[in-house]
């Protein structure tokens, strides 16, 4: 009889239908595949199981969030291999039952059931959130999905963010090399102020706020006072202490709070980073509209978002099976071209639109290196579940910015008086080679 591994490659190369470009190593200490390729570990059976259960993304998911999958050798080198397999081929239950149609295929599968041991689904791993998707976006479910990603710990974040503290996409210079992590988020949140046209004695509303760097850079560095929001008790706290550290109380306020309960506009500008992708598409316009409702005539909105690639059927949209469970429970991504509209339905006028794609890929890489320099301490501060999903999902994520499944863009944004004086320069940018 072969080995696991070998029996495992040809049966994984049957029911794909294609070449498996990565080495196995399986739980008898047998490998096969090209030796220079970086090896897919299957520690146990119960591997397996979990894929034979769960069909696609979330069974491999499962297996790795439990351990009893893994990979050796360069990570994104392996994640884009199977990106190809699995994520980009759309494999799901579905998708499943029709390839079983096939005799090889149908072989394979029947020759796994019984490499895979006891006919037993293994339970989820206890990292993942599992429920039904309804009454999405209510004030209670965005508390419990913002809590869910942001309370895993003030100190595990310091780990992967680095002393920035910021949870979104730096902005790197033109070299390579030239920037640090904290210079590249400092960049950043100058930008945003910059586009926002800040001025000393404006007011500033910061949706999402985290753990304060905008509100502490923009009151800092342009004199503005700012209110800061966020439904996540421990950033609110930690946030608290960096302002007092600053001495910055009486010109930033930190509440927990929900943008649908914020009545003390109106506010000179409105940043909101990384926020509207919790938002969902339902209440999208809801959200640009309290937004604009905020606003002074003239104020200004920088929505910095993350941004998927539209479909034919936009009907056909699901959220991805692993981030809403293991990672942003509810959280939807929208096309820019979206978001746009959306704005602009709301009544503001759209200015300025800025892709920087290539800028999350690099901090997401920085980040990944962050968490993987000091992996123990993060296993300490959370969980090894806890741990594989964020290495996973950072380093995932980075491939789908630089391949261009997914984008950024930070949508400058204006509420425009009736005069039609929108108070922007006539040239808003300039480029530098």
């Amino acid at each position: 009889m072969a080995d696991a591994a070998s029996r495992l490659r040809s049966l994984a190369e049957q029911g794909l239908g294609a070449p498996l470009p990565l080495r196995i190593r399986a739980w008898d200490g047998s490998q096969a595949g090209p030796p220079d390729a970086p090896a897919l570990v299957v520690r146990n059976r119960r591997a397996l199981r979990r894929m034979l259960f769960k069909p696609g993304e979330l069974g491999l998911v499962r297996a790795w969030v439990s351990g009893d999958l893994g990979i050796e050798g360069d990570l994104y080198t392996a994640l884009d291999a199977l990106a190809g397999l699995v994520w980009e081929r759309g494999e799901d239950a579905r998708g499943l039952l029709q390839a079983l149609r096939e005799p090889a295929v149908r072989a394979a599968a029947l020759e796994l059931l019984k490499l895979a041991g006891p006919p037993v689904p293994p339970a989820p791993p206890r990292e993942e959130v599992r429920r039904p998707r309804r009454h999405l976006h209510t004030r209670r479910t965005d508390k419990r999905a913002i809590s869910h990603h942001y309370d895993v710990g003030n100190d595990f974040y310091e780990i992967v963010l680095g002393p920035s503290m910021v949870y979104s996409c730096a902005y790197w210079g033109a070299a390579e090399n030239g920037d640090t992590l904290e210079s590249a988020q400092r960049d950043k949140l100058e930008l945003v102020c910059v586009k926002l046209g800040l001025r000393p004695g404006q007011r500033l509303l910061d949706v999402g706020c985290g753990w304060g760097s905008m509100a502490i850079h923009a009151a800092r560095e342009h004199g503005v006072s700012v209110v800061g929001i966020t439904l996540s008790q421990e950033q609110a706290a930690y946030a608290r202490k960096r302002v007092a550290d600053e001495g910055l109380t009486d010109r930033v306020e930190i509440r927990v709070q929900d943008y649908r309960d914020v009545a003390d506009g109106p506010f000179d500008a409105i940043s909101s980073i990384g926020m509207a992708e919790h938002v969902g598409a339902e209440r999208y316009l809801e959200y640009a509209r309290r937004l604009h409702g905020l606003l002074k005539p003239g104020g200004r909105l920088l929505n910095h978002q993350i941004a998927r690639r539209p479909q034919h059927d936009e009907s056909a949209y699901s959220v991805d099976e692993f981030i809403d469970a293991y990672v942003f429970p509810d959280g939807e991504l929208a096309p820019v071209g979206t978001t746009v509209t959306q704005l602009e339905r709301a009544g503001f006028e759209v200015r300025d639109v800025e892709s920087i794609r290539e800028h999350y890929a690099r901090t997401l890489r920085r980040w990944v290196a962050n968490l993987e320099g000091e992996w123990d301490r993060a296993v300490r501060l959370t969980s090894p579940g806890r741990a594989r999903v964020w290495r996973l999902y950072m380093a995932a994520s980075a491939l789908a910015f630089e391949r261009n499944r997914i984008g950024v863009n930070q949508v400058l944004a204006v509420r425009t008086p009736e005069s039609g004086a929108s108070g922007l320069p006539l040239r808003t940018r300039t480029w530098n080679t």
